[in-house]
């Protein structure tokens, strides 16, 4: 007695479902990896001093990598506030 289902062995019309079912499977995973992508762009470009909107620019094939150079080397907003405060501070009171 043989299975009742074995990929390529009597059922031609098995191997069109299992690529359907692996480019499915390819799709969703990339889209979750797309979306986890943006969500921490999104959250970087916040915490950054930005606006979070900045991180959807993660979706544009070219500006992603700009993004993220922009993001590794800019002078951030949070950063500018920081070193102001600091020369306050620094500031003899009189």
């Amino acid at each position: 007695m043989e299975p009742a289902f074995q990929l390529g062995h009597g059922h031609p019309e098995a191997a069109p479902v299992f690529i359907v079912l692996l480019i499915m499977f390819i799709a969703l995973f990339v889209l979750i990896c797309t979306a986890i992508k943006v969500l921490i762009f999104c959250k970087i470009s916040s915490k950054a001093g930005y606006s979070w909107a900045l991180g959807l620019l993660m979706l544009v094939p070219i500006a992603d990598i700009i993004l993220a150079f922009f993001l590794a080397f800019a002078d951030w907003p949070v950063q500018k506030k920081l070193r102001k405060l600091k020369q306050q501070q620094e500031k003899p009171q009189t």
